[in-house]
């Protein structure tokens, strides 16, 4: 098949296209380096010539609430326009455990936004939404640094590696279309305030971590059913601990 990853060139899309190049696929690593921008249309009609599938793993770069919202919808509006003028027969879109749990999180509604422009078309697809990436730990923590204290939810947490999310996001693209949500999740579940200090604690950081129930992640206040799976979800084989050693 010739299959196009949108977000080709990052840390789940290269993982993707290596993976699919190694079974054989044609595939395009498509990403405004490569000329192929979904914010402007451009590159999009030639780079999905002859495409069976896309798989979008496109990011935005601003996370702040318009700019956001306008990434996702406007790309997601012109790559699913391109797909229907190419005949594409699969969509396949990584988004977030959480998406449909936390309207306060301008990220999480625009998450919503990109969904319900894949639902409302015409082209078979499969979403997968994942829970928080284990590389991007670091990044939350630092972001809840409040003087040199950090402070975070009590709140459950399911990491997951990179790696495994990119495994299930290549199997999905040479599956079926699923027309649906498909979930998955790392093997292991925390408080987000502990897993803050396994994660400090193995990079020799001294920095304090506070639980505040009050703390928000990405605008939103958390419960224990916020950011973990469902029934029935897909379970990646890599654990935290084990991530942490060898990242």
């Amino acid at each position: 098949m010739k299959i196009v990853v949108i977000g080709g060139g990052g840390l789940i899309g290269s993982n993707i296209v290596n993976r699919l190049r190694h079974h054989g696929h044609e595939t395009v690593a498509a990403s405004p380096r490569t000329g192929v921008n979904t914010l402007t249309g451009q590159g999009l009609a030639e780079a999905l010539a002859g495409a069976q599938v896309v798989v979008d793993v496109t990011n935005s770069p601003s996370f702040e609430d318009r700019d956001v919202l306008e990434f996702f919808e406007t790309s997601g509006r012109n790559l699913l326009a391109a797909e229907a003028d190419a005949d594409v027969e699969h969509h396949v879109a990584l988004s977030v455990v959480g998406t449909d749990r936390l309207p306060e999180s301008g990220y999480m509604r625009a998450k919503a936004a990109q969904e319900q422009l894949i639902t409302a078309s015409k082209i078979p697809y499969t979403i997968l939404r994942a829970t928080q990436f284990c590389e991007f730990i670091e990044g939350i923590i630092n972001s809840s640094d409040d003087g040199g204290v950090i402070r975070l939810s009590p709140a459950l947490i399911q990491p997951i590696a990179a790696d495994d999310v990119a495994a299930v996001m290549a199997d999905l693209a040479v599956g079926a279309p699923v027309n649906g949500v498909v979930e998955v999740g790392g093997p292991d579940r925390f408080p987000l305030d502990e897993l803050a200090r396994k994660f400090l604690a193995a990079r020799k950081d001294k920095r304090e971590v506070t639980a505040d129930v009050h703390a928000r992640y990405f605008g939103s206040e958390l419960n224990d059913r916020s950011l973990i799976t469902g029934d029935n979800a897909l379970i990646g084989s890599t654990r935290f601990q084990n991530w942490l050693s060898h990242s």
